[in-house]
């Protein structure tokens, strides 16, 4: 572990889990946290970062210099080899001691007025206690990350077809990735489901949650930690806040990434109940 603060009470605390992370990602990542955590933007709003290596962390010595410059603190917890992606964020959860937690991908843009719009969100509504931005994709397009219940169809259909295998299935899809409810305009209340890429908590909710579940090594852990927050807080899709997420499926890494997936989705189901068609 090396701290470079004594801050211990931060507004907003970040963590970000990497393994073997894509350098340029993650320095374009932290660049954009520290334009849009900046004191400057924050008004003043303190701002600690948590690094979880898991393996593999590159020298990030520039990013780290930037963000010192923009008035961000940083953590770089190691030496716990690969312990999985929620494991990874719960060690950095467990040291949180922030208003808000924001879990946050090592391939994610965040927009410069996002996390501002967030907190301003978040402050304005003491109800929400998790909350999921507009998430684009590399072209601009607006990517449905916002999910009702998976039927074992609407994963395997999503996951491994080619897109032009999956049009008997499209109105599947779009009831699954809710694209009636979700567009780049209106604030939706409670989707069952949202992405880890970017979800920003109350700190004290996500504490009385226990973070994540570390049954899963990897997927559906933000799955299960969504569904779970419904019995404590309510869930926002807020599309003033915008991310742009350079993420792939598990199907596009390889054999070793779907024998994951398939693990997790096991371990999902058996805990919140098999659902086929």
């Amino acid at each position: 572990m090396s701290p470079v603060s004594s801050n211990k009470h931060p507004h907003l605390s970040v963590s970000v889990v990497v393994y073997h992370p894509d350098p340029a990602l993650l320095a374009r990542t932290l660049a954009s946290l520290a334009r849009a955590a900046s004191s400057e933007t924050l008004s003043g709003r303190e701002v600690h970062l948590l690094i979880v290596d898991n393996d593999g962390l590159p020298d990030v010595g520039a990013s780290v210099d930037e963000l010192s410059r923009a008035g961000i603190s940083h953590t770089v917890l190691r030496g716990h080899g690969n312990v999985g992606y929620g494991r990874g964020h719960n060690l950095a959860i467990a040291q949180a001691s922030s208003r808000y937690h924001l879990i946050l991908n090592p391939d994610v843009d965040i927009e410069p007025s996002a996390l501002l719009k967030a907190l301003e969100f978040m402050d304005a509504h003491p109800d929400a206690g998790l909350l999921t931005p507009a998430i684009v994709d590399d072209s601009g397009q607006l990517q449905y990350l916002c999910r009702q219940f998976p039927t074992l169809i609407d994963l395997f259909v999503r996951g491994f077809l080619p897109r032009a295998a999956r049009r008997p299935f499209e109105s599947r899809l779009a009831r699954y990735e809710m694209r009636a409810q979700i567009n780049e305009r209106d604030t939706l209340w409670d989707p069952p489901i949202v992405s880890g890429c970017f979800m920003l908590f109350r700190t004290d909710v996500l504490k009385k949650l226990a973070g994540f579940d570390a049954r899963y090594f990897l997927y559906f852990e933000d799955y299960d930690l969504s569904l779970r927050t419904h019995e404590v807080a309510r869930v926002v899709y807020a599309p003033a806040v915008r991310v742009l997420h350079h993420g792939g499926g598990a199907s596009r890494k390889g054999m070793a990434h779907i024998r994951m997936f398939a693990a997790s989705a096991f371990k999902f189901y058996n805990r919140f109940g098999w659902k086929w068609l």
